[in-house]
Order: C-alpha cells, then sequence, then structure tokens
C-alpha cells in the first residue's frame, strides 16, 4: 500500500487561542485535589458553566469545590468567541413556532439578563477582561435568507429584545439583510472566568485543577471520585463539563457535536466593524474584534463547521485564511485554533436535574455556540435549584426532562442516533483497508490493524511511532486523527485524546490503552 500523503504545511499564525496565550496558565492555589473533601457542593468542570455556578453558589452562602480535569477556563472556554449575546440566529422565530410566543420570551428575558448579569458581575471583581458593550448582528449575503432574517427580527422583537431588521452594516462587504440587536456584550473569556476562580479562592471557596471526575455514586449525600481514588462528599453535584460524563440519563443521545475553526488577526482600528456579526453561510461564520494597542484591533473570525474527525482540518483552515484576508486585506494572523460545541436535539440547552428522579446531580449542556451567554443563565439557574430559593420563570425552558421533549427533539435525537450507528460500523470497515503502521508519514496519523487489532498509529516528526487503542473509551467508536492538532478524535460523541492516549476532552473520562507495535521480526 501506498504511504500516506504528509500532515501540510499549518495554518499561520501561533496554534494556540489568543485567550489562553495572554493569560497565566494556572491559578495559585487551584492545585490538584490531595485528599477528600466535604462541602455543600461539588463543581465538575473549571471552564464557564463550572465558575459561574461556583461563584453563584458562593454569593448564596455556600461550601462550594470545582474540580477541572485540565487547566482552568482552558478547554472550549478558553477557545470561545466570546460573545455574550441574545442574538442567535434563527432562533426565536423557530422556538415561537415549536414552542410558543411564551417560551420565546421566557429565552429571551434570560439570555438578556445573563448579558446584563455579566456586566454586573465584571464591575463587582473589577475584572481587566476587555469588557464592550456593542451591537449583535445576524446577516445574509445571499438572497434567500434575508426574508428569514427579516421574520428573525420580528420574532426577537416580539420576544422583548431590541431588535430591527437592517441593510447596513459595517462590515467591508455587502449584505442583503441583518438582524441587529442593541447592547450586547464581548469580553476576553478567560479573563473573566478567572477573575471568577480568584473571587472563589478568596472567599474561601475549593478550585482544584488537574482532578479528573471518574465516578460519582448519588444519594444523600453525593460521593464523587476522582481518577486518584479521592472522594469529595457532596449535599449536591453540578455536571458542568460541557458534554456531559457519568451520563446515565443518556442526554449524549439528544446532543450533537460539532467542531469549528478560528483565526486572529490584528486590524488597523479603522477597519474595525464595529461590532459582532454571525452567518449561517460559507459554512458558518462569526466576526468580532476586540482591544489589542493603540492602533490596531484584534480580528477574531470563526467557522467551517464539521463534525469531529474530519480529516479535511488543513484544507478548512485554508478556506477560513482565505475567507478572512480577503474581506479584511490588512488583517495579519496572528493565532489560530480549534472549538468545540454541543448542540440539543431541539436547540434548546439542557440545564436541571441529571435524569428522572435525580434529587440533587445537575446537568448543564447543550449550548450551542453560546457557551458563555449559556453558562451565565446556567451559573444563575442551578444555584436557585440547589439553594431552593425563588426558581426563575425560565426554569422550565431549559429542563432537560422538559414536557414534550420526546417529540420535539425525535427527528434530531434520531439523526444523531442513526449517524452513530453509521460511523460505529463504517469506521470499522475502513479500518481495515488503512494503510500499515510503516505508512504513517511523520507528523501524520491513520488507523492500522496490528496483530489483527484496530490501533491508533502516530509518528512524530523524528520518525518515533506511538500507538494506541483506536477504540474511544466512551462507547466504542474508532477514533480519527486530526493532523493540524495532532489529536485523536471520536466521530460520535467528541471525545479527543493526545497521541499518547491521555483525554483531552469528555464525555471520554479514561485515557486509550497504550499498544506496543512488536518488530517485523517478532511477527
Amino acid at each position: 500500500m501506498s504511504r500516506l500523503p504528509g500532515p501540510g504545511p499549518l495554518p499561520p499564525g501561533v496554534a494556540e487561542p489568543y485567550w489562553t496565550a495572554t493569560t497565566a496558565p494556572t491559578v495559585p492555589g487551584a492545585g490538584a485535589l490531595t485528599s477528600d473533601l466535604t462541602v455543600d457542593v461539588a463543581v465538575v468542570g473549571g471552564g464557564a458553566t463550572g465558575l459561574s455556578t461556583a461563584w453563584e453558589l458562593i454569593e448564596a452562602g455556600r461550601s462550594v469545590v470545582v474540580l477541572e480535569a485540565g487547566h482552568l477556563a482552558a478547554g472550549s472556554a478558553g477557545r470561545a468567541t466570546a460573545q455574550v449575546t441574545a442574538l442567535h440566529p434563527l432562533g426565536y422565530a423557530g422556538l415561537a413556532r415549536t414552542r410558543g410566543e411564551e417560551a420565546a420570551r421566557l429565552c429571551a428575558r434570560s439570555m438578556a439578563e445573563a448579558v446584563d448579569r455579566v456586566g454586573e458581575i465584571a464591575a463587582a471583581l473589577r475584572a481587566d477582561c476587555d469588557l464592550e458593550r456593542l451591537p449583535a448582528h445576524a446577516y445574509a449575503t445571499g438572497t434567500t435568507r434575508h426574508e428569514n432574517l427579516r421574520a428573525e427580527a420580528e420574532a426577537a422583537r416580539a420576544a422583548g429584545l431590541a431588535a430591527s431588521y437592517t441593510t447596513g452594516t459595517g462590515l467591508p462587504f455587502t449584505i442583503t439583510g441583518a438582524v441587529r440587536v442593541e447592547d450586547q456584550a464581548q469580553l476576553h473569556p478567560r479573563r473573566y472566568l478567572l477573575a471568577l476562580a480568584h473571587d472563589i479562592l478568596a472567599r474561601g471557596g475549593r478550585v482544584h485543577e488537574n482532578t479528573r471526575v471518574t465516578g460519582l455514586k448519588e444519594g444523600t449525600p453525593c460521593r464523587v471520585t476522582t481518577e486518584h481514588g479521592l472522594v469529595v462528599t457532596a449535599a449536591d453535584v453540578v455536571l458542568a463539563t460541557h458534554h456531559p460524563v457519568l451520563d446515565r440519563g443518556l442526554l449524549y443521545t439528544r446532543l450533537s457535536t460539532r467542531r469549528e475553526l478560528a483565526v486572529a488577526a490584528t486590524l488597523p482600528a479603522g477597519d474595525d466593524p464595529g461590532g459582532m456579526y454571525v452567518t449561517r453561510e460559507d459554512g458558518g461564520r462569526s466576526v468580532r474584534t476586540a482591544p489589542y494597542d493603540e492602533e490596531r484591533r484584534l480580528l477574531i473570525v470563526t467557522g467551517e463547521c464539521s463534525a469531529p474527525g474530519d480529516p479535511d482540518v488543513a484544507r478548512r483552515f485554508d478556506r477560513l485564511v482565505h475567507w478572512t484576508t480577503e474581506r479584511f486585506p490588512r488583517a495579519r494572523i496572528l493565532h489560530h485554533w480549534t472549538a468545540q460545541d454541543h448542540e440539543s436535539a431541539d436547540a434548546v440547552p439542557f440545564v436541571g436535574l441529571r435524569r428522572p428522579g435525580a434529587a440533587h446531580a445537575y446537568v448543564a449542556t447543550g449550548f450551542g455556540g453560546w457557551g458563555l451567554s449559556g453558562a451565565v443563565m446556567a451559573g444563575r439557574l442551578l444555584t436557585e435549584l440547589v439553594v431552593g430559593r425563588t426558581i426563575p420563570s425560565w426554569a422550565g425552558l431549559y429542563d432537560p426532562w422538559r414536557p414534550g421533549r420526546a417529540v420535539r427533539g425525535a427527528p434530531a435525537a434520531l439523526r444523531n442516533q442513526v449517524a452513530f450507528g453509521r460511523r460505529f460500523l463504517t469506521d470499522r470497515l475502513r479500518a481495515g483497508r488503512a494503510a500499515s503502521e510503516t505508512d504513517v508519514p511523520p507528523g501524520g496519523g491513520a488507523v492500522v490493524r496490528v496483530d489483527g487489532r484496530r490501533c491508533a498509529v502516530h509518528r512524530q516528526e523524528d520518525g518515533t511511532v506511538r500507538a494506541v487503542s483506536a477504540r474511544c473509551t466512551h462507547l466504542g467508536c474508532l477514533v480519527a486523527f486530526n493532523a493540524v492538532e495532532r489529536t485523536w478524535e471520536c466521530p460520535c460523541h467528541g471525545s479527543r485524546f493526545a497521541p499518547d492516549g491521555a483525554v483531552l476532552n469528555g464525555p471520554a473520562t479514561r485515557p486509550l490503552e497504550i499498544r506496543e507495535i512488536p518488530d517485523d521480526d517478532d511477527r
């Protein structure tokens, strides 16, 4: 069999999110958990949802611990576009149609309150997070979508937002129409979230990085177990891990996962389009700027949505870079990275009890591309559910087990499961025709058969070969290689692994098992 092609040139700029590159990697006082612990509430996950929830719980007088498998706000939160907005493209018209106008009003209210809450918290903590209040837009350049946007503007306005339809924006190219919502927010997500973490610690909360949770026993109290066997005992537990780990409620069957690419570039201040912009065209695009220096703004462009495990990441980065530099000719690419989002089957997040019959275990997931807005909303809602105070009027909208969910989400859930089944079967057929490990080029990776077993084989630039099991430890799908990030990705539910098998993203909680490749003389 011929040698596989090499991974090709990497995208321009540093291969790291701008948000993590411009903040300290760790938080003093947030080292790994080293002993058993008892608290009121254990929050699993130190991203936007986990830290927002923990901070709100501290405000409510609860003792809290945050358990993060990696570094705080360095996963999905550190890769976000960080638009905190109540404008969700083509969301309110569809929500009013499927759930009723009252549901649309409740959604708008909850998201608008989240925007204001971010401003309140940032001011209270004096967080240096580049918070700006600007208009948000959902736009179209073609002739087929702008009428949908006109209807969406009317629905968003009816739901209570300061929304309007316009044909003019600050973008440097022609559009056919856009929804505009005033006074939304954008910020440096990791600076904001680390400010929450510092305040949690200062007020007696516990925050522990490099502490992966692998078990949960619900009860009175609950017991959370880490990979090293330590136990946290808590009256209540919140699973805030983006994609829910330890998913006994089978929420993953009603979630779809997508990957998105991002670039950050400097831009002369005079070229700033003056707002936040999203479109579903061209594989999805999101455009915003952020402060950089006196003469320049930082331009952030995301898009090129695809499923995890897509083998064409390099080509899609090329498209995104070309789109960015063609429309903003004076942009100079500084960073590139990828992000991952999970969307519920009916496009409304899941925030509430982990499963039917649960009393003390909660979950928050399915925010789609609006994780920061959803995280702030979820933090407030989960705190009210745990503390038992006045439950917001919009709580039922986000209930994971809300009435009618099976009917409304059935088509999308069925598509998800059909896609899962197809991948589970066809990737095994493809694996049998894959190259041998000798055909994997430097920097590349492939799933190959070694002594009858499917192995994920990566060859480093110096020729060293690493092999791990190709079966995702979540539900057994075969992983695929991302040649740009040098990672293994599960196309079924989005788990990601390093070349040595270490878990980078859940829902998997266990690493890929290391495989030994025998010498030719031993075969």
